[in-house]
C-alpha cells in the first residue's frame, strides 16, 4: 500500500458555529452553504439539537430552520475535511453569509 496514510483523527474534523445573520439559515445563505460544502470531496454533515443534515442537500439543510442564534454543529470526514471547516467557519460567522447581523450588533449598525 503506497501513498499518504490518513489517520481517522486526521480526516475528521468539527466545530460548533453560531447563526449570527439577522435573518437566519433562510433560502439564499442555505444555498451559499451548500454551494460551499459542495466544493470539498468529504462528506459533511450539520445538526442543531434536533436534526442531523447533509450539508450539501438544500433540501435538507432548510430542514434545519436556523434563525438568529441558532448553534450548529458542523462535521467532515475525509482529505479536505479540514479545509472544508474553516471554509464554512468563515462563511457562517465571518462573513455572515453577507447578510446584516442580528442582536445587539445589528441593532447598532442599523441604527
Amino acid at each position: 500500500m503506497s501513498g499518504e496514510n490518513i489517520t481517522l483523527a486526521e480526516a475528521l474534523h468539527e466545530i460548533e458555529v453560531e447563526i449570527k445573520n439577522a435573518d437566519g439559515l433562510h433560502m439564499r445563505p442555505a444555498m451559499q452553504f451548500v454551494d460551499v460544502a459542495g466544493k470539498f470531496d468529504c462528506d459533511i454533515k450539520v445538526s442543531n439539537a434536533d436534526t442531523e443534515v447533509d450539508a450539501k442537500s438544500i433540501m435538507q439543510m432548510t430542514m434545519l430552520a436556523a434563525t438568529c442564534g441558532t448553534r450548529l454543529r458542523i462535521w467532515a470526514e475525509g482529505s479536505d475535511a479540514k479545509e472544508a471547516i474553516a471554509a464554512l467557519h468563515n462563511l457562517v460567522e465571518v462573513k455572515m453569509f453577507d447578510e446584516t447581523p442580528g442582536g445587539a450588533a445589528g441593532r447598532a449598525k442599523k441604527g
